[in-house]
């Protein structure tokens, strides 16, 4: 399984090589991977379609005892089969519609990174692989989104793109960390059989509203659904395989995955079907209201998500393989339609459905193609897309609770749906001619395969549910229902009932308001005001925001001023020692005064004085006396605590050091001036914030040895180890040589820089 998903990135780093050799034909030579892939996870269909679960574990780096699984079930193997079956058309599609362009090559490698990156997280048992995964396909989608990266449009939807899902992203990484201690194991596999721990936990709550905000960016859920209509600036091969076969449906996936662990709560239901619900019917409002191709398909893709989303949050076995049903079909029709949409704007350069019309002579099999397609949008019998709409309709009247609402937006959004199918099969191909920008014809073999293939699926399928109702689809609503078989089956005749009679009323009345569609959009003129307000809008002001206070935090604290740098690092230190005092319990223990002797007193007094007028002084030569007093205190400490040997280097290198300072400051300009007093009393917090600080450290680690001090083995191993009955010094020329040395080439560089700072200054003077 690993070499599986990795000889797709293999692949892509040899595709632009593959590329140069195959010229016209590279799309169908790079597609012979998806297609043998799609043979290989057929493979397991018989072993799915028994009951049977497959676990495949791969060691990755054996000695941290950290290994790769992989889990093959139902919804795993569904999945793979879209990616790589659909895969294989889109990848031959784009050889033919991409040919030419200078950037081919450079497409073949994110896309087939792409492939790789979705299957290694539909496959993944790991959670922390999976999460890899997951950001891989925001990256790649970034890059395939911007693929023509010199317009300003394409770069925009893409950083939008990324923005949103990699934000969900991060809060879905603290959901599965979460979920992963809940359920005591970093394996889907183990996380699935312990649902009940899991919804018990006290974290269940704030667990699942990050998993879901990683879910709904993903999977463009309101109020998150503005970044996929934005996204269609991509090439139309990206936008067929990404953004309605694939990765806006990770979202769904990662909620279906996880439903036998989080899943049969009031919560989860109410929140999945609310949102998904309200997904459905704007996502196809808005279908209906736009008039660019790719944003129709765009926005009716939002609709099937915000579908599948809501039959998830149902959870009864009839929508469990509703959902299943809802989703192989929305993959065949929904990727035939882009790829439609492609041809049309190739072959006829039609970009809107107000240039076209009467395209049916000059495109007769891609007209046929695209009306197939469009019957399964619609839900029309015999289509695979009307047994899911039985489906998905039996499951809304079913729901507990909701029954109005959902009853209510569902049969909405039928009608609407109808009435964009009709947009999609009707509008471009029948009544007057329009003329469009490019004299029409037949698409090639290659552009027009992929769609033919996947509308006549949908209406195989159709013709007998039964072929997938008894196989894949079965397995994967099983294993969404946490392994447990679904009672439920397809058939295109349920008898007469309730969900038939709303799809008849949605045929007829989507086919009336088709017709007055020109007026009716014209209505809606008001959508255009109110989505000046929107999510979309809230997003614009959150980065126009983030500008604005890079820009402030730029100034602040990217001065270019020494002084200011050694302020925040200091302030923002003490306050993390201090916040991690507070959370811990520091105590620096009692300071008791009346055990200091007289002489103790006198060198502190000594010490803080010296400082004080270090600081205070106005003159450079007094600056540094004072600062010389305030080390030789220091040395007087150590020969206080039998550290005579400490003491006399430090007296030798505090001479030193004071006489350096005086033979370069006699040399350099006087002060320019003191600072202000309000700037003084700052600088004096920053200072007191700072001693606070290191006195607060040195106190709490005196105060709490919790590990044998290391004095006593210095002291034991200093003859037969150092041959020097000096401790210290064995100490720094032995045990500590590298540190001595570091010491002693620091001192070094510090005196040549003297040295080069007097002597040029004596050769300016010349």
């Amino acid at each position: 399984m690993l070499y599986a998903i990795l000889s797709t990135f293999v692949l892509a780093a040899f595709s632009p090589w593959v590329h140069r050799l195959a010229g016209r034909h590279s799309g169908w030579v790079l597609a012979l991977l998806p297609a043998a892939l799609f043979v290989y996870f057929a493979s397991f269909l018989p072993a799915i379609n028994a009951g049977e679960t497959v676990v495949i574990v791969t060691p990755w780096m054996p000695g941290l005892d950290i290994q790769l699984s992989f889990l093959v079930d139902g919804l795993s193997l569904l999945f793979a089969l879209l990616i790589s079956g659909i895969g294989f058309f889109i990848i031959s599609y784009a050889g033919r519609y991409l040919e030419g362009e200078r950037d081919l090559g450079r497409f073949y490698v994110v896309m087939l990174s792409f492939m790789g990156s979705m299957l290694g997280l539909v496959l993944a048992d790991n959670l922390i692989a999976m999460f890899v995964f997951w950001e891989l396909t925001s990256v790649t989608s970034y890059l395939l989104i911007g693929y023509n990266h010199e317009d300003l449009k394409a770069r925009k939807a893409a950083l939008q793109g990324l923005i949103v899902t990699v934000g969900g992203g991060l809060a879905l990484l603290a959901g599965i960390v979460m979920l992963a201690t809940a359920g005591g194991s970093y394996e889907l596999s183990e996380i699935l059989n312990s649902g009940d721990a899991v919804r018990e936990h006290a974290w269940y709550l704030p667990m699942l509203i990050l998993i879901l905000l990683g879910a709904f960016t993903k999977s463009a859920q309101v109020p998150f659904h503005f970044w996929l209509p934005n996204a269609m600036a991509a090439p139309t091969p990206v936008s067929a395989y990404l953004h309605s076969a694939t990765m806006v449906k990770a979202g769904v996936y990662l909620l279906a995955r996880l439903n036998p662990a989080l899943g049969g709560t009031e919560v989860w239901f109410t929140v999945l079907a609310l949102v998904g619900a309200v997904t459905m019917f704007l996502g196809v409002f808005l279908s209906f209201r736009s008039t660019g191709i790719k944003s129709v398909l765009a926005y009716s893709t939002v609709m099937a998500l915000g579908t599948l989303t809501m039959l998830i949050g149902i959870g009864t076995e009839t929508a469990l393989l509703a959902a299943m049903t809802f989703l192989l079909a929305h993959s065949l029709y929904k990727g035939a339609l882009f790829l439609i949409a492609g041809i049309l704007d190739h072959e006829a350069g039609a970009k809107d459905f107000l240039q076209t019309g009467g395209l049916r002579g000059a495109l007769p099999i891609t007209s046929t193609v695209a009306m197939l397609a469009a019957l399964s949008l619609a839900g029309v019998v015999p289509m695979l897309g009307f047994v899911a709409k039985e489906g998905m309709l039996e499951s809304v009247l079913e729901a507990p609770g909701l029954v109005p609402v959902l009853t209510l937006l569902a049969s909405v959004s039928a009608i609407l749906g109808v009435a964009v199918a009709a947009i999609v099969g009707i509008r471009p191909w029948f009544g007057p001619r329009v003329e469009t920008p490019k004299s029409p014809h037949e698409a090639p073999p290659a552009l027009i395969a992929g769609p033919m293939v996947m509308a006549s699926l949908g209406l195989v399928f159709g013709l007998g549910p039964g072929l997938a109702d008894v196989g894949i689809l079965a397995a994967a609503a099983r294993a969404v229902n946490g392994g447990v078989p679904v009672d439920a089956y397809l058939s295109l005749w349920h008898g007469l009932n309730w969900p038939l009679a709303i799809s008849a009323l949605a045929l007829v009345a989507g086919l009336l308001l088709y017709s007055r569609w020109d007026r009716v959009r014209a209505l809606l003129a008001w959508v255009d005001i109110a989505a000046r307000f929107g999510p979309e809008r809230g997003y614009e002001r959150m980065m126009d925001g983030i500008v604005r206070i890079s820009d402030w935090q730029t100034r602040l604290l990217q001065s270019g001023y020494l002084r200011y740098y050694i302020m925040f690092i200091v302030l923002a230190t003490a306050a993390m020692v201090g916040v991690t005092a507070q959370i811990y319990d520091v105590s620096a223990g009692p300071l008791r005064l009346q055990d200091l002797r007289f002489y103790e007193l006198v060198i502190v007094a000594v010490m803080g004085a010296s400082a004080l007028f270090a600081v205070l002084s106005r003159s450079r030569l007094g600056a540094v006396a004072a600062l010389g007093s305030f080390g030789f205190t220091v040395a007087l400490t150590y020969v206080m605590f039998s550290a005579a040997d400490v003491g006399i280097t430090q007296i030798l290198v505090e001479t030193l050091t004071v006489i350096l300072l005086v033979l370069v400051l006699f040399r350099l300009p006087g002060f320019l001036g003191l600072s202000p007093r309000l700037i003084k009393f700052r600088d004096a917090l920053v200072a007191l914030a700072g001693g606070g600080m290191v006195m607060l450290l040195l106190l709490s680690t005196h105060n709490a040895q919790e590990i044998p001090s290391i004095a006593r083995y210095f002291i034991e191993e200093a003859v037969p180890s150092g041959h020097g009955r000096n401790v210290v010094n064995v100490i720094l020329v032995d045990f500590r040589a590298l540190d001595t040395l570091g010491e002693i080439f620091v001192l070094a560089l510090a005196a040549v820089g003297v040295y080069a700072m007097i002597r040029f200054r004596a050769e300016d003077r010349k």
